[in-house]
Formats: C-alpha cells, sequence, structure tokens
C-alpha cells in the first residue's frame, strides 16, 4: 500500500515543480499539499475506503485548484505589459480596445502548463475510482457527470464517445433550455462521431421533440395549428422566425432550405409545422445514410420514426428509405427476415377483414417475402431464419415465438407442412448445416408431441439415419441427436428401460461407426453417453477402450481428450477399485504423448488415496509426477503441487529435494513462489 502511494505522489512531481517556478505556491506550501495528499491517499488505500473519503480528497482538491486559479489570475493582473502604449487614445473606444488586447496579450504569455489541467485530471481520477469503488451510488456518478459538464472535460478528453455528446445536448435542452446550444453540441458530436446510429437517432428525437414545443407554443397562443396556410407573403416571414428548424449539417448542406422553398409552391391547406418536420427528417436521414451507408439498423429506426408521427409527405419519405433499403440490402438476409416480418405489422389492408383473414393476409405476404428471399439468397442462413419464423409462429415455447398466432383463435397446426418444406428445399440446395440439421430432425420430435402422432419419432429416426450417412456424416451433434433418438425408439418399443442384447448390439454397431469418425473434442458427449450405456458391460465397454485409445493416439497428447480417458478411469474404478483403474490409466498414460491434464486427474486420484493412509497411492503419486514432469519440466504448478504434497505426506528431506530439483530445472530461484528454509 505504501509503495503505491509514494508512486502516485512521485507521479506529481512535475505539477509541484512548475507551481513553485511559476510562484503559485511556495515550498513550505507545497509541502503541506504533499502531506495532505498522502493522507488522502492513504484513506482511499485502505482496506474498505468509504464514500466520505473520495468526497472529501474532491473537495480539497477542487479548493486547491481554486486557489491555484486565483493566482495566477493575480499575477497576469499584476505582469507589466510590455507593448508599446505610447500612441494616442483621445478616442474612448479606441482605448477600451487596446485594453483588450493588452489583456489578451498578457494571457498569452502566461502559457499553459502541466499544473493548468493536473488538478482537474486528479480530480477526474478520484471520481473514476469512486465510481468504481461505488458502482450503484447514482448521486455519485451524477456529481461525477455534473463535474465533467461543467468543466467541459467529459467531451474534451473523450470526444469520441457519443453518449457525451447526448448527455451535454439533452442537458443544454432539457435542463438550460438553450435549443441552438444542444443543437450545436449535437452537430459537432456528429462530426466527431459520424458513425454513430445512437446520436443520428438522438438528434432527430431532440428536433422533433422542439418541433412539438413550438406547436404547443402556437396552440396557446391561440392559434390553430391544423388550419394555417401558407400564404406568400407570411410562409418566409415563419421560415425566418424558426430558422432554427432548418439544421444544415455543415455550411455547404443546402437541402432543408431547396426543400422549404419547394414546399412554398404547394397548394391548399398544410400543418406548416409537421411540413417543416418532413424536412429535418430528410436533412438528418440524408447525412446519416451518407455517413452510415451500411447500416440497416440506423435505417430501420428512421422508418419506425416514420410510422410513430403525423407528417405531411410522410408516405413519400417512406418509400424512399424502403427504396433505398431494398438497393442497399437485398443481398442481405438480415433485411429480407425484417422485410417478412414487417409485413405482420402491416394494418393497411385488414382494416375491414375479421381477425382470422387478417392473420392469414399477413401471414401469406410474409411467406411471399421469404420465398422470393430464398429465391434471390439461396443461403444457409436464409434458410436458418426462414425456418426461424416458422418455429416463432408454430410453437409458443420458442424463445422467438410470434404472440400474434398464439391467442387461441388462429390453428397454426395447418402450416406443418411449410416449414417442413423450408428445411427440405434447404437440403436439396445443399445448404443444410450441421445447426439446420439438428433442427430439422427436432422438428419431427416436437410435431409428435404437437399432433399427438407417435409416427413422428419414427420419420425423425429415418431422417436422422440418412442425414448421418450423408454429406453430415462429420457432425458430431447429429450423430448425438441420431444416439438419443435410437434409445428413445427402442425404449418406447420395449417399454422397458432397459435394453436387450439385440438392442445394445445395434446401438454399439451406432456408435462404433460415429466414434472412431469424429475428432474427440467434438464428440464428447457422445463418448459420455457411449460410456454411461456401456459402463456394466464389459465386452462393449473394452471395445469402446480400445477405440478411444485409436482417437487419443492420433490426438497427440490434446488436452482436449483427457475428458474421456479420464471418465473411461472413473467408471473403471466404480465398477472394479483401485487397482484395475490403475491398471487402466496406465495404459493411456502408455499412449504417445499423454496429455497434461490426464496427468493431473491420475495424480489427483493417488494423492486422494495417499491422504487417506495408503502408502502405496503415495508411491504412485511420485511416480506420476516424475514421469509427468519428464514431459513437462517447465510446469510451475506441476512442481508447486509435488512440493506441496511432500510437505503435507512426504517428510522434510523429500520435499527439500523437490525445491532444489525445481529450482535447477526452472532456472528461478523464486521458482515456486513459496517461502523456504
Amino acid at each position: 500500500m505504501a509503495d503505491a502511494v509514494q508512486y502516485r505522489l512521485e507521479r506529481m512531481s512535475d505539477e509541484l515543480d512548475d507551481l513553485e517556478r511559476r510562484g503559485l505556491f511556495t515550498r513550505a506550501e507545497l509541502a503541506e499539499v504533499v502531506r495532505r495528499r498522502r493522507d488522502f491517499e492513504f484513506r482511499l488505500r485502505r482496506r474498505s475506503p468509504l464514500r466520505s473519503d473520495f468526497l472529501d480528497y474532491i473537495a480539497y482538491e477542487l479548493r486547491l485548484d481554486a486557489l491555484r486559479d486565483l493566482r495566477k489570475r493575480a499575477i497576469i493582473r499584476a505582469t507589466p505589459d510590455t507593448t508599446d502604449h505610447d500612441a494616442d487614445a483621445t478616442d474612448n473606444d479606441s482605448s477600451k480596445k487596446k485594453k483588450k488586447k493588452r489583456n489578451k496579450g498578457k494571457a498569452k504569455k502566461w502559457k499553459k502548463s502541466v499544473s493548468d489541467i493536473a488538478g482537474v485530471l486528479r480530480v477526474l481520477d478520484i471520481y473514476r475510482m469512486a465510481t468504481v469503488r461505488y458502482k450503484g451510488d447514482l448521486d455519485l456518478w451524477f456529481r461525477y457527470l455534473e463535474f465533467c459538464r461543467d468543466k467541459r472535460h467529459a467531451i474534451r478528453y473523450h470526444p469520441k464517445v457519443p453518449g457525451l455528446w447526448i448527455y451535454a445536448a439533452a442537458w443544454e435542452f432539457d435542463q438550460n433550455l438553450n435549443v441552438a446550444a444542444a443543437r450545436a453540441l449535437m452537430q459537432t458530436g456528429l462530426r466527431s462521431c459520424p458513425e454513430s446510429e445512437d446520436m443520428w437517432i438522438e438528434y432527430l428525437r431532440m428536433e422533433l421533440t422542439y418541433l412539438n414545443k413550438l406547436k404547443a407554443r402556437k396552440v396557446a397562443l391561440g392559434e390553430d395549428v391544423k388550419t394555417l396556410q401558407k400564404k406568400n407573403n407570411d410562409a418566409s416571414t415563419w421560415k425566418e422566425e424558426n430558422k432554427e428548424l432548418f439544421m444544415s449539417l455543415n455550411e455547404q448542406d443546402e437541402g432543408p432550405e431547396e426543400s422549404g422553398s419547394q414546399g412554398v409552391a404547394l397548394e391548399g391547406k398544410e400543418d406548416l409545422f409537421w411540413q417543416q418536420g418532413l424536412l429535418i427528417i430528410q436533412t438528418i436521414y440524408h447525412g446519416a445514410t451518407k455517413a452510415l451507408p451500411s447500416s440497416l439498423t440506423l435505417r430501420k429506426k428512421f422508418l419506425e420514426i416514420l410510422n410513430s408521427v403525423d407528417l405531411a409527405h410522410s408516405d413519400e419519405l417512406k418509400v424512399e428509405v424502403m427504396d433505398d433499403l431494398k438497393k442497399e440490402f437485398s443481398d442481405s438476409e438480415d433485411y429480407w427476415d425484417w422485410l417478412a416480418r414487417l409485413q405482420l405489422s402491416d394494418s393497411t389492408s385488414s382494416s375491414n377483414l375479421n381477425r382470422m383473414e387478417a392473420l392469414s393476409n399477413k401471414l401469406n405476404k410474409s411467406i411471399q417475402v421469404y420465398d422470393e428471399a430464398v429465391r434471390r439468397l439461396p443461403t444457409s442462413r436464409m434458410y436458418s431464419l426462414y425456418a426461424k419464423f416458422w418455429m416463432g409462429v408454430l410453437f409458443a415455447a420458442t424463445e422467438d415465438s410470434i404472440s400474434l398466432f398464439h391467442g387461441g383463435e388462429f390453428d397454426a397446426s395447418g402450416f406443418t407442412s411449410c416449414i417442413l418444406k423450408v428445411y427440405l428445399n434447404a437440403e436439396s440446395s445443399g445448404c443444410l448445416t450441421e445447426d439446420l440439421a439438428c433442427q430439422y430432425v427436432s422438428l419431427y420430435l416436437r410435431l409428435g408431441g404437437l399432433e399427438e402422432a407417435p409416427g413422428r419419432l419414427e420419420e425423425a429416426r429415418n431422417l436422422a439415419k440418412k442425414l448421418c450417412n450423408g454429406p453430415l456424416s462429420h457432425a458430431a451433434d447429429l450423430w448425438n441427436l441420431r444416439a438419443s433418438i435410437e434409445m428413445k425408439s427402442l425404449a418406447t418399443s420395449t417399454g422397458i428401460s432397459s435394453f436387450s442384447k439385440e438392442n445394445l448390439s445395434s446401438l454399439f454397431d451406432l456408435f462404433n461407426v460415429a466414434l472412431p469418425k469424429l475428432p474427440i473434442p467434438e464428440a464428447e458427449e457422445l463418448w459420455h453417453t457411449a460410456m454411461k450405456l456401456f459402463s456394466h458391460e464389459k465386452v462393449y465397454f473394452e471395445k469402446l477402450v480400445k477405440c478411444a485409445m485409436l482417437s487419443l493416439s492420433s490426438a497427440g497428447g490434446n488436452d482436449s481428450g483427457a475428458s474421456v480417458s479420464s471418465a473411461i478411469v472413473g467408471w473403471i474404478l466404480q465398477r472394479d477399485g483401485i487397482k484395475q483403474a490403475r491398471k487402466m490409466y496406465k495404459r493411456f498414460l502408455a499412449l504417445p504423448r499423454p496429455s497434461f491434464k490426464f496427468f493431473q486427474y491420475c495424480i489427483e486420484l493417488e494423492t486422494n488415496l495417499a491422504s487417506i493412509g495408503n502408502q502405496d497411492s503415495l508411491v504412485n503419486a511420485r511416480k506420476l509426477y516424475d514421469a509427468a514432469l519428464d514431459l513437462y519440466p517447465q510446469e510451475r504448478e506441476l512442481w508447486r503441487n509435488y512440493y506441496n504434497m511432500e510437505l503435507k505426506l512426504g517428510t522434510s528431506e523429500t520435499a527439500n529435494a523437490i525445491y532444489w530439483r525445481a529450482r535447477k530445472v526452472l532456472g528461478d530461484s523464486s521458482a515456486l513462489d513459496i517461502p523456504h528454509s
């Protein structure tokens, strides 16, 4: 703790030297500053620092920085002006200008240095530590944000953080009631963070909120906003009075003014406020799409806002947005998925229909979009999204369930053939991935429960068999699903939980085909299923062991296979005892370069037995440690565990021998990171 405090104090040396060199503080005053800071630092470094410790430190630093600023201003005022002031100053205004010029000249001579910003940076650092320590203290967070806002340091030092710009603009808009400042902050923020979707959306919300406030003001003044007419003589006047609405993002952007000039020529009665709102959205939309041409979510959010507000000629902009989406994202699966689901919220063509007919129409529109999508984009992801949509329609218990079809009125069971057709088309087009195949097989199982049709289990079984023997023969998850279906099918046909010899033989044939062709890291679950099934069948279990040894020898000491070999030893230990378990793990250790994790498992097994007084286990544990260290001599954890075992179960001589062996091999005086006498 003392070292950390001393380190932080030493980092203040440049600041303290600068304060003394500029004459802001004397050496005695700086010594007192160092003493106070040391006390505060120690308070923050104790086991449980209080909230008041941070706030007291912050208050002290703020007072100190305020004193520094006062003394700096006094020194600047007392600094003699070296510029030439011999010229005549008969005019009063010219003398004031010269006085301002002299003051600016003095300020320029006092260049900023490390002491000018060190105090604020230290307060920011203390606030950071405080908010880390008290994450749930909202008052502390608001103090932190208010300090950043007052000092303008949050934006100054983090100009690429969109949330800070949004927070600052929101404060100006809501608290300070300064729309111009809020708009300036948002536009500056957009120049610093042009690729922030949140900033574009919040900028749009702010402008529309301001438009609503203007409308409310007109209504409060007794003007009927809905009947305002755009006369030639007052349209330009209204535009001049409310020129803040025309938000060009830079000086060269004349989009709103051109749109506004075109709006003057429109005939009839129009709502001027909402007309200007449309111009605002158009300006921001064009700026946002130019900055983020590849953002689908940005355009979707703009469309949501268009659907939620009542704007003059908004349908034209909706068409423009939809056309842009189709043009820019027609090769995106997410666009087609969104467009298809968007049809479910379309209420234009269902106002005169009953609920069942309306749902059917919406579903048919979505199906048409998905069918067009898979024709244009016959990809695995597109088929997956299509199938996911159908799962949401058919099953209420799924994560992505579509509540519109689960109110009790809509019968989704008649559409089961549609989702099966999706999987069938994916298979025929070569887009059936391992994940889609598992969904395809699992669907039959779910449909069996939905339709109360036991025949679906046999269909799932045949489908899994066909897929495993086809191009997905190396899909571990599919093999695992097939094994579970086979066991369920056999248990259902016999009506008992145990299997006959014929059933066990057929199941072993299945595992014997799958396990050799699958890498052990991918097929661990399948291995554990097989070991559990055949744990009490010695003949089949021994065949599994031989298969595992072949797979492990080809893996070449891969740690991912340690769980399989460890599980085999564990089953042998439960069934036949420690002697047979030792024989088994010695067989695995005889393979080329056994894995480090398997060594650890065997050592832990023998050490646990040695701790209850089994001397043979202690001897075997030492042999295992020596064999492991021959293969992995640089494993510090292995040396440390060996040393600790000798301390607990061996003698001081054996422990010392291990310690010095470790130092010699590792070549480090602190090899085991433990004290040694």
